[in-house]
């Protein structure tokens, strides 16, 4: 089913997730990206739901198997 992909983009803490939390109590139709990291999961956090939690290795794997459209480092 043909749909429309919108990319919300602002710096952090400019309301990004509040925006998109509103958006898709008003239209059941819109659903969201998951996306993955490797950063340890935060309190309130669920997997699948707020991202992927993967280990380094299962990241990088995924990397080597092209299971990813796009990834970078974003904090060494």
């Amino acid at each position: 089913m043909p749909g429309s992909l919108y990319i919300v983009s602002a710096p952090s803490g400019a309301g990004k997730t509040s925006l998109v939390n509103k958006l898709i109590q008003l239209d059941s139709h819109i659903v969201v990206s998951v996306s993955s990291t490797t950063r340890a999961i935060r309190p309130g956090e669920e997997d699948g739901v707020n991202y992927h939690f993967l280990s380094t290795e299962a990241f990088e794997q995924k990397i080597a198997d092209g299971d990813f459209l796009e990834h970078a480092n974003v904090f060494d």
